[in-house]
């Protein structure tokens, strides 16, 4: 399978990435891709940018170098109903929310609680894709995750950066693979993030490639393949 969308990278505007937008649009086009999304963190992350960035994601062109570019956020989950940390003036230029957990943000709570915040923030109608949940340092209920994210047509990230043996996230290969089985068995679509905070790292998704192969996930499952199936996760 060749991935050739990627809508999790990050810039040095969300305070810890280390390229610019330009570095990461002039990797993606070398790589081939066809649709880059820039996800900065929302404003809740120590560091990150203030709400008038994303207020001004108008200024990005649609196109360059012959790669589409969607303007996205990861919104962080700051409690156990799921709110996230968007206003609605930062909504008007995004074309797509990411839901993540993320340990300065919100502490962990017990598989109950962290399972909440996840099935909440899917009940947002802007959220369409939640991230990397995949980090026992909050444990989830898998197949509690894919049920609603199948009632809710949320997709779930396989995120390739949790997979890498540098990331702080725990035991991501373990329960990545328990995610896989849980959309599998609801028919759960999956979307490949790199999750780059740098800019080789856009568009790589080996380890990601690995496991779907190792879990036998059916391709049509997965939103990276096929243009047609991006519109599930984009704002109407």
């Amino acid at each position: 399978m060749k991935a050739f969308i990627d809508l999790h990278t990050h810039t040095l505007s969300s305070g810890h990435g280390f390229s610019t937008l330009k570095e990461n649009i002039e990797e993606a086009a070398r790589k081939g891709l066809l649709v880059l999304g820039t996800s900065d963190h929302s404003v809740r992350m120590p560091g990150s940018a203030h709400r008038f960035f994303f207020e001004n994601y108008k200024v990005i062109r649609e196109e360059i170098s012959g790669v589409k570019i969607l303007s996205g956020i990861e919104g962080n989950i700051y409690d156990y109903e799921g709110n996230i940390d968007i206003e609605p003036s930062m909504m008007k230029n995004l074309d797509y929310i990411i839901a993540s957990l993320h340990s300065h943000c919100i502490e962990s709570g017990t598989v109950q609680e962290n399972t909440r915040a996840i099935i909440g923030a899917m009940k947002n109608p802007y959220v369409k894709i939640i991230g990397h949940p995949d980090d026992s340092r909050f444990p989830l209920d898998y197949d509690n995750v894919a049920y609603h994210a199948k009632k809710y047509q949320v997709a779930l990230e396989l995120n390739n950066s949790s997979l890498l043996p540098n990331s702080v996230r725990k035991d991501c290969r373990e329960n990545a693979r328990s995610l896989l089985e849980k959309a599998k068995e609801y028919e759960v679509y999956i979307i490949l993030g790199s999750d780059s905070h740098i800019y080789y790292d856009v568009g790589r998704f080996d380890e990601a490639y690995e496991l779907l192969t190792e879990a036998n996930f059916p391709e049509e499952l997965i939103i990276n393949n096929d243009l047609e199936k991006l519109s599930y996760v984009l704002i109407e």
